[in-house]
């Protein structure tokens, strides 16, 4: 959610709703890790228990601890596709993102560690099915338990309303830049209420069939929720790529100032392996991630397509994309 908060300073409702889901989201997870840590059922040693951790010990249990990070503290790209109306961009958008990771690291790790601490069992198969909701009603009681996952969903439904904002921000910038097939059409602006009604219409339908795939099949989405996760390191990856190339070659100038006559932020002689490192960092959890593991892609077993489902995604989109960038090139402007 902290991930997914728009950047812009002008009131607006949408800023209003904004607020609300952070104050929700903010409350609910420190009274969530305040509740677990004073119902705690052992000590913050457990979490140097290997037992059962993977056959690596503390490495393998390392990383399964990293998931948090590869799922949760992502998403942050949301407020450079919304900077075109915040102000002071060069400023604010990189500020938010810095803020917005280190709450959510902090606060994911405080929760994770309350749930272990919490949880009435460890090896009963109940934290690893059931999760979260599962530690806060059996330890917390129904009814408090109740009321902080109600919080929850009122923050993770503020999380989407976000969310898909920064889809229609996105896929209006790229229709409007001509990226996109029915650019003309995605582009268009709404005289009346100064809002571009297509791209909306269309994240809309898009995360409404989601939802109920959800309901017809969880297998398959499970399958595509971690494949966008996936998709996510990619684009991160052409990102970082390219700008560690730039830095190599001696292009890349950090000089200047942002609108406020501030010098910006520059990394100095880190930026080569820090970018090296984030590139890095970015291609393996691809990797990792899109491994086709029956485990994950595939629990129930039987359905070799979702096992395979990021692999094939990702072929399906280059040659979607490869054939319409030849496409484009054979059509007259």
């Amino acid at each position: 959610m902290l991930l997914a908060l728009s950047t812009s300073g002008a009131p607006s409702p949408g800023g209003l709703i904004n607020r609300i889901g952070v104050t929700a989201e903010i409350i609910g997870a420190v009274l969530i890790v305040v509740l677990l840590l004073t119902h705690s059922e052992r000590t913050p040693s457990i979490t140097f228990h290997t037992e059962g951790a993977a056959q690596n010990g503390l490495f393998g249990a390392l990383l399964v601890g990293s998931f948090t990070a590869a799922y949760v503290m992502i998403g942050f790209d949301s407020a450079g596709e919304m900077s075109e109306e915040t102000r002071n961009p060069r400023r604010t958008a990189p500020r938010t993102i810095l803020t917005a990771l280190g709450a959510a690291g902090l606060l994911g790790g405080l929760i994770v560690l309350g749930g272990l601490l919490a949880a009435p069992s460890l090896t009963d198969g109940h934290l690893g099915v059931d999760g979260l909701s599962y530690v806060l009603t059996s330890s917390l009681g129904d009814g408090v338990g109740k009321l902080l996952l109600a919080d929850v969903v009122v923050a993770i439904a503020v999380a989407t309303l976000a969310i898909q904002t920064a889809a229609c921000r996105m896929l209006f910038s790229m229709a409007r830049d001509g990226q996109l097939p029915f650019a003309a059409r995605l582009a268009r602006v709404n005289p009346r209420t100064g809002m571009p009604t297509a791209p909306a219409l269309v994240v809309g339908a898009l995360a409404g069939a989601l939802l109920l795939l959800n309901f017809a099949s969880p297998e398959a989405f499970l399958a595509i929720g971690t494949t966008c996760i996936v998709m996510l390191y990619l684009a991160y990856a052409m990102v970082t790529g390219p700008l560690l190339l730039r830095r190599i070659r001696g292009g890349f100038s950090s000089s200047g100032q942002d609108e406020t006559g501030a010098r910006l932020f520059s990394l100095g002689r880190w930026g080569i392996p820090v970018n090296a490192l984030a590139l890095l960092y970015g291609l393996l959890m691809t990797v990792n991630l899109a491994w086709p593991r029956a485990a994950v892609y595939d629990p129930a077993g039987g359905h070799w397509y979702f096992q395979w489902f990021t692999v094939l995604f990702l072929a399906a989109t280059l040659a979607v994309g490869v054939g319409w960038r030849a496409f484009r090139r054979r059509t007259p402007a």
